[in-house]
């Protein structure tokens, strides 16, 4: 029996997806999460194979959570399942630890598949992210400019490009507004561009909102 963590901020989400995996008859959801403190709460009271985690996760971004939970417990296998589309983070997420991605509207029986491919200790990949992955590859050159930023100055990036204040941005990823200024400086040195203007035009531009 495959046991599996399942962390998203939306309990009908949750419900469903549970019901779905309890039904294989070899998936048992031993836990549930709607926040970064319950995922970290539920790992010290049983153990779990599988964790199913949301990219955007309140208290703490869903990268961050795979690089804490992979330092903390290198056995868990971790699957994200999330609304972005794979060229948005599904490299960021391999990279962190995680062992496969999928998007939210992809069809149950590839979750399903996704679970027990992780869970045997291999990665799983859909054929447009190994494509993702090769471009990463051969094409270093050609990388687009965001591609430069490290987790934190994409979650920047994309923030400022929704329209939030520094002060809200600190606040959502807890930090101080100081230090958000300094990772929107290196964001614009990287990106060669002078003003917020400009990084939200980018950024709709590439689809990274």
């Amino acid at each position: 029996m495959i046991k599996v963590l399942l962390a998203d901020d939306h309990a009908l989400l949750r419900g469903s997806l549970k019901q779905l995996l309890d039904e294989t008859g070899f998936v048992q959801v031993v836990a549930q999460a709607g926040e970064y403190s319950e995922i970290m709460k539920a790992m010290t009271t049983q153990p779990v194979d599988v964790a199913i985690l949301d990219i955007s996760m309140p208290g703490k971004n869903g990268v961050d959570i795979v690089k804490i939970l992979k330092d903390k417990y290198p056995a868990l296998k971790i699957l994200m399942l999330s609304m972005h589309p794979e060229d948005q983070y599904a490299v960021r997420c391999l990279k962190a630890g995680a062992s496969g991605y999928l998007t939210k509207n992809t069809a149950p029986e590839k979750l399903v598949d996704a679970i027990q491919v992780i869970a045997a200790g291999r990665k799983y990949i859909t054929a447009e992210l190994a494509e993702s992955l090769a471009s990463h590859l051969t094409e270093d050159s050609e990388k687009p400019l965001h591609a430069t930023l490290s987790d934190r100055e994409f979650q920047t990036i994309r923030m400022i490009a929704s329209g939030k204040k520094l002060s809200e941005i600190a606040d959502e990823l807890s930090l101080s507004p100081k230090t958000v200024s300094v990772y929107r400086a290196r964001i614009l040195e990287k990106m060669r561009m002078k003003t917020n203007g400009e990084l939200t035009r980018y950024a709709l531009e590439n689809g990274l909102i």
